[in-house]
């Protein structure tokens, strides 16, 4: 019963999610997994390790394919690079075992998430100053036209 709740909570979540609340539901995804797999790695649960691994590669995936060339390909070139790097170093720790290698994903991964969240905090402040601001030129237009 629990999990059904939890899994309607999730659902709703996503549903209800922006596509920038999104982006960072994946960063946050990538992470929780990585390090799910890392602890399993630790303790030699190598079939864990490994599920949790593959649904890590497979956010990256979905982050990578996300991305709208068409926009600014320059950006998109070097986010793609990143999430490539991302991806081997992933694949690469499941095939080699390697807590580094997870280790260098996290924190890239992390780097990435925090990067993402000051940039949407950013453009929420500046929206509401816009906002703020364009309801301050009605205010005075309205009282110069009375006025």
């Amino acid at each position: 019963m629990h999990e059904n709740g939890t899994n309607e909570y999730l659902k709703n979540a996503v549903m209800s999610a922006s596509q920038e609340q999104l982006t960072l539901m994946l960063y946050d995804g990538a992470i929780r997994f990585s390090l799910q797999a890392r602890d399993a790695l630790a303790k030699g649960d190598f079939e864990s390790s490994c599920e949790k691994l593959i649904r890590a590669q497979k956010i990256i995936l979905e982050l990578r394919n996300g991305l709208r060339f068409e926009v600014n390909p320059t950006l998109c070139d070097q986010m793609a690079g990143l999430y490539d790097f991302i991806y081997a170093r992933l694949v690469d720790a499941n095939v080699k075992r390697s807590l580094t290698m997870i280790d260098e994903a996290v924190r890239i991964l992390r780097h990435q998430r925090e990067t993402w969240q000051m940039l949407m905090n950013k453009v929420r402040s500046e929206s509401s100053n816009r906002t703020a601001a364009e309801n301050a030129d009605a205010i005075g237009m309205s009282l110069s036209i009375e006025g």
